[in-house]
């Protein structure tokens, strides 16, 4: 797939709830196979992950999502753009290097930028991930802790994650107008952030 050309990007807005403007978006990947058709995210992603694949089409990923980014801002659209970072691409360290080139090689500006990290990979190593995290944060990227609430969460670490956002995962927010659980985990989660200056992204509205 990746030596033939065949992984696209979809783009999913992100909407601002008090304006309703559009103001980012999210690069999610999708492998379009002549003979199996689209190929779910779910069937590959973990074979990419369990082979080291994952790495090279995470670097596509960047790299396409950054294009694109700066194609809009050229176009008069400044919309920031958000990138799922894999476990084995947060883990290695030429990471911040990469980031840099890319922004370079794509003339995007850092700000422009969102790495989308879950709980649990900040949770494996959390010091390590700390360290990581600070590297990308003095590069002037947006940090945000995805699928949060699912993961191994702890509070006295998350204070010290240098992150911007928390991203409300979609199994709270999918049946949130007639759960009354997933409606308290929702509002628990917006006034954590609120209380750690975190903007809160809402994901499956």
């Amino acid at each position: 797939a990746i030596e033939r050309d065949e992984l696209r990007l979809d783009f999913q807005p992100k909407v601002d709830i008090k304006t309703g403007a559009v103001t980012g978006a999210e690069a999610l990947v999708r492998w379009r196979n002549p003979e199996l058709g689209l190929v779910s995210p779910a069937d590959f992603i973990p074979l990419a992950e369990e082979t080291g694949l994952i790495v090279p089409i995470g670097e596509w990923v960047l790299h396409s999502a950054c294009t694109q980014a700066s194609a809009w801002r050229r176009g008069g659209h400044p919309l920031t753009m958000a990138v799922n970072l894999s476990a084995r691409q947060f883990r290695q360290k030429n990471l911040c290097d990469i980031i840099k080139q890319t922004l370079a090689d794509t003339q995007l500006s850092a700000e422009f930028l969102e790495l989308e990290i879950t709980e649990s990979m900040i949770m494996h190593r959390a010091e390590q991930a700390i360290a990581t995290l600070q590297q990308l944060h003095d590069i002037g990227l947006t940090l945000s802790v995805d699928d949060f609430g699912t993961g191994y969460s702890s509070l006295s670490y998350l204070k010290r994650f240098p992150v911007h956002n928390l991203k409300v995962d979609q199994s709270f927010v999918r049946d949130l107008h007639k759960n009354a659980d997933d409606a308290a985990i929702v509002r628990a989660v917006i006034a954590l952030a609120k209380s750690l200056n975190l903007k809160t992204i809402a994901e499956g509205v």
